[in-house]
């Protein structure tokens, strides 16, 4: 039953983060929230609702592994396996993306999160930290696309309605999408970590090894199907802006928060190991940011052998 547990837990937590998300866009829409910023600001944060949930219950329960791996076991899915099963589906021209600064600023967030992570501890003052860097991207994403709409470059992009919106959606139907999204994250959020300290117990293994496998892979679904479906449409922009814009958000808001909460213990095993090789996955974009290069069927077989040796090596 602990499986169906953590399933159903699993379950709850997507339906309840996408509930969130279309609860809150319509809701800032209907006060005079302009798109842009919705789909910058509160459309990145409802998408992470989940991870947020799952790192501050681990971490409140007294379970860090979990907490960290989440979000480390996440950000090597999004690049070896988001960007990789997309890749053996359909080539996707990433030659023609520019996300160059966001890749920088992921980077830079990398290595910041890596360099606090070696304090031992993410306690307030990391948070803080974490945070601030956060409010800064955020800052100079919004000046850009106010500039581009202003100079009439993004205009396109600019009437394009954000994730979720419904310009009809009435406000009971509102309310009950924030309601659901409210009561269902902590409620899945709940099931999902008792149950994935279960199942470690239960085989004898870490709950850093099951956050970095089981409760990682799970919260990171939504980015696949995403990335899946950008792939189809050749959409090679948003599948890459996506994993880029995941990442950054995993390190800096997720952990950013969940600190200032309750202090998150570092496992030594994630700084021998599993940070550097998100590091590492990060690193590989390089050539599609970079170089221009293409992501067709050999990258995406190279990247998902990665991941699976990866999850192998970790479980192992």
């Amino acid at each position: 039953m602990v499986w169906v547990f953590a399933l159903l837990g699993l379950v709850i937590l997507l339906l309840a983060g996408d509930a969130l998300v279309k609860g809150a866009v319509n809701l800032s829409l209907r006060i005079g929230i302009p798109a842009l910023i919705v789909s910058l600001t509160i459309v990145a944060f409802g998408t992470s609702a989940p991870e947020l949930l799952i790192s501050i219950k681990a971490a409140l329960d007294g379970a860090p592994g979990i907490a960290l791996g989440n979000v480390v076991g996440s950000n090597t899915a999004n690049v070896l396996l988001v960007l990789g099963v997309p890749g053996m589906i359909a080539l996707m021209h990433t030659s023609g993306c520019d996300t160059r600064k966001s890749y920088v600023q992921m980077i830079g967030a990398s290595l910041l999160f890596i360099a606090l992570a070696f304090r031992g501890v993410f306690d307030w003052i990391a948070g803080l930290v974490l945070l601030l860097v956060l409010a800064a991207i955020l800052l100079t994403q919004i000046v850009d696309a106010l500039a581009h709409r202003r100079q009439g470059i993004a205009a396109a992009e600019d009437e394009e309605e954000p994730e979720g919106a419904d310009p009809d959606m009435p406000w009971w139907k509102i309310c009950l999408y924030l309601a659901l999204g409210l009561v269902g994250l902590p409620l899945g959020a709940d099931l999902l970590v008792d149950s994935s300290v279960q199942i470690a117990r239960m085989f004898g293994v870490s709950e850093t090894v099951i956050g970095l496998t089981l409760v990682a892979l799970g919260t990171s679904l939504p980015e696949l199907a995403t990335t899946v479906m950008a792939a189809l449409r050749r959409q090679a922009d948003v599948a890459l802006g996506n994993v880029i814009g995941s990442n950054m958000f995993n390190l800096l808001a997720i952990i950013g928060v969940a600190s200032l909460i309750t202090p998150i213990e570092v496992d030594p095993e994630f700084l021998t190991f599993d940070l550097w090789v998100m590091l590492a996955a990060s690193a590989i974009l390089v050539p599609f940011v970079f170089l221009k290069r293409d992501l067709g069927r050999g990258w995406g077989v190279a990247l998902t052998a990665l991941y699976l040796t990866y999850i192998a090596a970790v479980l192992i």
